[in-house]
């Protein structure tokens, strides 16, 4: 227990104050006459504190306990009944932040066991960018798939991606955050278009512009073209609404 030790001093005795009270000659200048200085009592009140646990040297808090693990959201049994991926493609592993329809903030922890680092780089294991692009493409999967906004597992596609940039590497042993927002939607076509980026330890690894696709154009397209045609106009028909979104 921390003893503290405290001290009072009062200094001088109080003087006795003189039986008549000073009068002042005038109303305008209200000057202090000189005997009034000495019938003021003059008090001195001292605290001295002295505390052992102010000296001592603070404990250091173990590293396992000063950094909070990531909130929970969506775990990964919830994410599976969201998004049709499965192993070795499904690159989400926990949802921090969920906004269904506008946003969402999800972590991917890159391991040694990944199955795309045996052959990239045997010497210097390294995420591949297109798999960057992969996983933050199925975090607006997350976004997108819900019956508000006019997702389907069904028919949900990874239409292009825009202004992408890579701008460190990914290692074994990184928690990749990623964070996808919509921009604009355009339910009449099916199309909707994203903004993502990756960070580790708060830096920014990955970033880019995402175009996501329903099945709703492939749906308009079997209801007014012949079915001899409809291969080569279907692909035509989604490149259009994707130029009306842009």
């Amino acid at each position: 227990m921390a003893s503290s030790t405290f001290s009072n001093t009062i200094s001088p005795t109080l003087s006795t104050p003189h039986s008549h009270s000073p009068k002042f000659s005038s109303l305008r200048s209200l000057h202090l006459p000189t005997q009034l200085k000495n019938t003021h009592a003059t008090r001195r009140f001292t605290i001295s504190c002295s505390s052992e646990s102010t000296n001592a040297p603070k404990e250091n808090t173990p590293i396992e306990l000063r950094f909070p693990a990531f909130p929970t959201i969506l775990d990964i049994n919830q994410i599976r009944d969201i998004l049709p991926h499965r192993f070795p493609f499904l690159l989400v592993d926990r949802v921090i932040e969920y906004n269904p329809g506008v946003s969402a903030v999800a972590i991917k922890n890159v391991t040694i066991n990944d199955n795309f680092f045996p052959g990239h780089f045997p010497e210097r294991p390294i995420m591949p960018g297109v798999l960057m692009v992969e996983a933050l493409a199925q975090v607006g999967g997350l976004v997108m798939l819900q019956p508000e906004v006019g997702g389907s597992r069904e028919n949900f596609f990874f239409a292009g991606i825009d202004k992408v940039r890579f701008r460190k590497p990914v290692i074994a042993g990184d928690t990749l955050v990623m964070r996808m927002t919509l921009i604009k939607l355009q339910k009449r076509f099916g199309i909707a278009k994203m903004e993502g980026k990756a960070f580790v330890g708060g830096e920014v690894v990955c970033e880019g512009e995402f175009l996501m696709a329903t099945g709703i154009c492939e749906r308009i397209i079997r209801a007014i073209i012949p079915p001899k045609r409809e291969l080569i106009l279907l692909h035509f028909f989604c490149a259009s609404s994707v130029l009306l979104v842009v």
